[in-house]
């Protein structure tokens, strides 16, 4: 079987195959079932089962924890999970999978997910929706979002997981330190940032913007990536070459170093914690952060910021509106036993379903099913979600490559993007050097000889 492998340069969403595929048979045993299958009843074989996953640090994590004692009390089935930092997952996931641990449930980032799958770690959701003992009639795969199903959980035209924990880059901002500079809205454009608004915001220990940046996942794809989109540029053409030198990616690495006149000293080791509690505290005035951290700083134990804080879209760019696109999926790891995969499924599908996407929400989490964001009292008591929606549904492009070798060529990015904000390089030398190592990469992985095809 070929795999799918998805330039950076492509624009538009992902088809929404999985969905489309599985319609079928998920409305095939609804009609007849929907009456007769529940939760409890699924789970009476696996009741005792104990199954382990990874949660990160985070408010969505945060809030499937409040709801796991009513899936357990529902099915018997115990879930334990082990918070680590995001840094250290794919590492941890990787050596379970090829050590032979005990993670049943496995978390994959959007940029994970063609090397999990292609090395056969995961098990296709279809093993479970073909079997009526376990597939919920209300699955409605067609009701996530599609480029989340698509993005999150799919690879090679095949469902892995279900899309949990995911985001779009949005702005907070505190509209109080707006207002007081003279400002009554926030800037439309990245240009506006810089040159309008940033001087004004700008006094003494207080800025204008942070853009986290640390080392690593967050500087390669928070922060890199972030500049490139909106000015049309990319990281990648479609032969799979580096578009860095590009006068549209130059223009995007370039504003990134003007705008750095604005943000705090040390903005290079400022993960999402520090960015987020930079605005929480009043340090900054506006941040491009996930949609997820919406209940950190709407949380009066940690934030300061109160009614002041105000959400829009990220800024458009020359290229319009190009905001990041994170998340991950939950998916089933094909090495643990038969008993464990199927308990694992039904608190995947439980977790992510229609019925509790009111629930997970109101916990502090951000579900990935179009129905919730339709009703008017959520959009009124969550004002993230109409800029949210705006980004998915507005084809958010598929900001980071997700071929296997994304890791590899995020290590490059992360050290040379890090030495080209400190001004230890050029941002010349630095998208020369990253765009050279990042060949080097895949061409050893047989891209450019024909051993893997690319998407046209």
């Amino acid at each position: 079987m070929k795999k799918r492998f998805i330039p950076a340069r492509q624009l538009g969403p992902i088809k929404h195959v999985a969905a489309v595929a599985l319609l079928a048979a998920s409305a095939a045993f609804a009609a007849s079932n929907a009456q007769a299958w529940t939760l409890k009843e699924a789970a009476q074989p696996y009741s005792g089962t104990t199954i382990k996953a990874i949660f990160l640090d985070r408010p969505g994590y945060k809030a499937a924890q409040q709801l796991i004692p009513q899936f357990e009390k529902e099915t018997g089935i115990k879930v334990r999970w082990e918070v680590i930092p995001y840094e250290n997952t794919r590492e941890k996931e990787v050596l379970n999978f090829v050590g032979g641990g005990d993670q049943d449930i496995v978390l994959v980032d959007v940029v994970w997910i063609g090397e999990f799958a292609s090395n056969k770690w995961l098990v296709p959701i279809k093993k479970f929706t073909d079997d009526p003992k376990l597939a919920d009639p209300n699955l409605n795969l067609p009701g996530f979002f599609p480029i989340l199903l698509d993005s999150f959980g799919t690879w090679d035209k095949v469902a892995y997981g279900l899309p949990f924990d995911n985001y779009s880059g949005l702005m907070f901002y505190n509209k109080c330190m707006l207002k007081d500079a003279g400002f009554d809205a926030p800037p439309k454009t990245w240009d506006e940032l810089l040159n309008t608004y940033a001087p004004k915001l700008t006094k003494g220990d207080k800025f204008a913007f942070a853009l986290q940046s640390r080392r690593g996942e967050t500087q390669s794809a928070d922060s890199f990536m972030r500049v490139l989109w909106p000015n049309g540029g990319s990281l990648l053409d479609a032969k799979f070459k580096s578009n860095l030198m590009s006068p549209e990616s130059q223009a995007g690495l370039e504003y990134r170093q003007k705008l750095m006149k604005y943000m705090p000293p040390g903005i290079v080791d400022f993960d999402h914690a520090e960015a987020v509690n930079a605005l929480a505290q009043g340090q900054v005035a506006m941040i491009t952060e996930w949609s997820a951290f919406y209940p950190t700083l709407t949380d009066p134990s940690k934030s300061k910021i109160g009614n002041c804080l105000a959400i829009t879209t990220e800024p458009k760019g020359p290229a319009g509106l190009k905001p990041a696109l994170g998340g991950f999926s939950l998916a089933v790891n094909a090495k643990s036993n038969a008993k464990k995969q199927a308990a694992s499924w039904l608190f995947i599908q439980w977790i992510t379903s229609e019925a509790m996407a009111k629930p997970y929400l109101e916990a502090g989490g951000v579900p990935a099913r179009m129905a919730i964001y339709q009703d008017k009292a959520v959009q009124d008591k969550y004002p993230f979600v109409k800029p949210m929606v705006e980004s998915w549904q507005g084809g958010v492009p598929d900001y980071r490559p997700r071929f296997p070798e994304w890791p590899a060529v995020s290590e490059v990015i992360g050290e040379w993007g890090s030495k080209m904000m400190l001004g230890q390089v050029t941002v010349k030398e630095g998208a020369q050097t990253i765009g050279q190592k990042t060949e080097d990469i895949l061409k050893k992985a047989g891209y450019y000889d024909g051993k893997k095809p690319l998407l046209k």
